[in-house]
């Protein structure tokens, strides 16, 4: 029996591509990990142990096919695990970089529950399709057959063009409209250059749009055009708008110079490195250069905050959060990064106000961890007598995003929402109160990971097909 190129884990170590060096990452917003070359990613998709129950594949949203596309780049069939990557992703190489592996499929591979260390997933879907990319293999949508039904998708984002991507496959007509001038999202304008270089993104757009699907972008709906001339102009609307209203933060002098929020403040650092004109960047109000940083916050999106105030030159950053490293919500691998890159994390400490008419500190207090609540976490308690000032001139609220209010917005009282202001919407088939109007992504989750936004698309497009009378996807 021939030697299997498999079930390597027991003698090969886990090995991730090389990391840049913390002094010369922090000098610009290229992404920080090289690519695997080639022999070395056969190495480590030869690390999976191709289990009989592969809980990758199950704690992957997208159902991922891991242990096939693995086994196949051990083989040295590339072409064929990129095909297999992309049967059931719109994006494999976004999702190679943004993922938080750590929290769902590399978190749950087996042989890291057996202390051999997990199989590097990740990276091994961004090289399969990197490859794919410049082997040319990644070709523009061509449907069997276009088709008269119209679908207008409301918003840019990764769930969107996840749902139009899987529309245009089949052949109907599809209109993306999007507030922004680019279409991307928080792909394009909220994750900084170093986990996501632009040009992977706006490849994926032109392809899409190369395949027919029509992008009418700086359109804001309820502004630019009415919710209902969108309706009227196609067979259904699919509505993905993230949730992009900043949670806020009480306290005294809230409204002070010098505190911005997080997505104002990533959306002029990604505008900047597109070579846009951005006055609030150069005007210094959105630049850290200089500045002592402080970020309150503890996800995802505060350490893309510390990060690029890092890269922009910033004299000190800090980041608060209320709860322990333990319990923070972000991703492990980037506090990591960003302890690297030389951010200082103050834990259990939490703002109670603000000094200054601008900003020169941050009122806090100190924090412990009480009594667990319904859902089995720790309830973050003050401290009293611990209040402390932590000097800052820039202050960034990195506390997570809320719904705009669409109906009142849109003018669309029929349009049911939850008691969180979500859009409700079936489980299912994301169906909305409104017939023919549907919902997907952070807009009905309430804010979350891009992975799942794409499964959202991709189910709505099959429910949609399926109004359509379509059962199967053509040419996939």
């Amino acid at each position: 029996m021939a030697d299997t190129p498999m079930l390597k884990f027991v003698t090969i170590g886990r090995d991730m591509p090389e990391k840049r060096s913390a002094d010369e990452r922090r000098a610009d917003f290229h992404e920080i990990y090289a690519e695997y070359a080639a022999a070395k990613a056969r190495e480590q998709a030869g690390r999976c142990s191709q289990c009989g129950v592969p809980y990758c594949q199950t704690h992957c949203p997208l159902h991922n096919n891991i242990p096939d596309w693995l086994k196949l780049t051990a083989e040295g069939r590339l072409q064929e695990a990129y095909e297999i990557s992309q049967a059931t992703n719109a994006f494999p190489e976004i999702c190679g970089r943004i993922c938080p592996q750590d929290r769902l499929c590399e978190g749950n591979c087996v042989i890291e529950q057996s202390g051999h260390g997990t199989v590097t997933i990740g990276s091994v879907e961004k090289y399969i399709t990197d490859t794919a990319w410049d082997e040319g293999w990644v070709q523009p949508i061509a449907p069997v057959l276009e088709r008269t039904e119209s679908v207008g998708i409301i918003g840019a984002g990764p769930g969107g063009l996840a749902a139009a991507e899987r529309l245009r496959r089949a052949g109907v007509q599809v209109t993306v409209y999007d507030r922004h001038d680019r279409a991307g999202g928080l792909l394009t304008y909220g994750i900084p250059g170093f986990k996501l270089e632009k040009d992977v993104v706006m490849r994926r757009i032109a392809l899409l749009a190369g395949g027919g699907a029509e992008f009418v972008l700086n359109c804001n709906v309820g502004t630019n055009i009415p919710f209902d001339e969108v309706r009227s102009r196609h067979d259904a609307v699919l509505i993905a708008t993230g949730v992009y209203r900043s949670r806020e933060l009480k306290g005294p002098s809230i409204g002070a110079n010098g505190i911005v929020r997080a997505i104002d403040y990533l959306t002029a650092s990604n505008r900047k490195g597109f070579g846009d004109s951005v006055p609030e960047f150069d005007s210094g109000e959105m630049d850290a250069a200089g500045r002592r940083v402080v970020v309150i916050g503890g996800g995802d999106t505060a350490m893309d905050c510390v990060r690029t105030a890092v890269r922009q030159g910033a004299t000190s950053v800090k980041c608060l959060y209320r709860r322990d490293r333990t319990n923070m919500p972000g991703s492990q691998r980037e506090v990591a990064n960003s302890e690297e890159e030389g951010v200082e994390f103050v834990w259990l400490t939490a703002p109670k106000g603000f000094a200054g008419d601008a900003v020169t500190g941050v009122i806090a207090q100190r924090m412990r961890l009480g009594a667990p609540d319904a859902t089995g976490r720790q309830v973050p308690e003050r401290v009293t007598g611990s209040d402390y000032v932590e000097s800052a001139d820039l202050v960034i609220k990195a506390l997570g995003f809320e719904p705009e209010n669409l109906p009142e917005l849109w003018g669309q009282d029929a349009l049911e929402t939850t008691l969180w202001g979500t859009i409700k919407a079936s489980f299912h088939t994301h169906e909305t109160s409104m017939d023919g109007v549907y919902a997907i992504g952070d807009i009905v989750r309430g804010a979350s990971l891009v992975v799942w936004a794409i499964r959202d698309g991709r189910e709505a497009a099959d429910a949609v097909l399926e109004r359509f009378g379509h059962q199967t996807i053509a040419a996939e």
